[in-house]
């Protein structure tokens, strides 16, 4: 009989009303990061773009969810280059041929969208313009593998055979993860694994997939100073992307979108 334990041990799966709720939450995801991509070129600060993006959240009456979240001072994780993730926005100002992951998560009637996309601003080194490429591929691929039935494990193996076979690297010590009432539930989405390993993908789970994958080696630094960058030992550049799905027994919906920012992307001459 399910009942309210069973859906907790199916990992937090949700109603569609819940659902509906988490895709409002998204899609001023979507939207924010659009607002960013207006204004991303050169000689901008990481604060001006951080500024941009929480006047826009606050403009839908929604909350943005990571000011503050564990003492998290911004809005939104800006990460350039060789820093991974959890950047903090700063005086830093932008350089043609940076890479610029930008991660937003927002909270409206009490539920969480959340994702990511890495921008490439001016002109991008080669190589590194095809690891962010092959980063985002290697999202699409995690998604296919997000079926009903199927296990995190599968999700890991289809991002991590994908992107090793170009000669990157996947970043062990953070995972994707379920979403909801809370910025991160269970179950943790690894970016690497084994088929038919780990938690079941059950009808009604919602969860983010994101992959951060390394031009160089997989080792990652946490900044002790702030406590929360993590860059690649190396100090060679890192890619990141995030959607938010749902799984369904009909076939897995995206939640999240990227059609909004890739319209100024088209717009700005500076970023692709």
């Amino acid at each position: 009989m399910m009942g309210l334990l069973g859906r907790l041990l199916m990992f937090n799966t949700k109603t569609e009303r819940e659902i509906q709720l988490i895709k409002e939450s998204a899609l001023i995801v979507g939207k924010t990061l659009a607002e960013v991509a207006k204004v991303l070129r050169p000689g901008i600060s990481t604060k001006e773009l951080d500024v941009v993006a929480e006047k826009y959240i606050r403009s839908c009456d929604a909350i943005p969810a990571c000011k503050g979240y564990y003492g998290f001072p911004a809005t939104l994780c800006i990460s350039v280059n060789d820093v991974v993730v959890h950047g903090i926005p700063g005086d830093y100002k932008i350089k043609d041929g940076d890479i610029v992951s930008v991660d937003c998560v927002v909270l409206k009637n009490g539920y969480h969208g959340d994702y990511a996309y890495t921008f490439m601003v001016g002109n991008v080194a080669e190589d590194v313009q095809l690891l962010v490429k092959r980063t985002k591929e290697s999202l699409y691929k995690g998604i296919e593998a997000a079926v009903c039935g199927n296990r995190v494990g599968d999700i890991g193996y289809a991002i991590q055979t994908y992107v090793e076979g170009f000669g990157y690297s996947v970043v062990r010590e953070l995972t994707g993860h379920g979403i909801g009432k809370s910025m991160h539930e269970k179950p943790s989405v690894t970016n690497y694994g084994q088929r038919g390993t780990g938690s079941k993908l059950n009808d009604g789970m919602v969860i983010c997939i994101e992959p951060m994958i390394n031009l160089g080696a997989r080792y990652v630094d946490f900044d002790e100073k702030d406590g929360w960058t993590v860059r690649t030992q190396d100090r060679k550049p890192s890619a990141h992307f995030e959607h938010q799905v749902v799984i369904r027994k009909t076939g897995t919906e995206v939640v999240s979108t990227y059609e909004f920012l890739e319209k100024e992307i088209e717009k700005n001459n500076w970023i692709s």
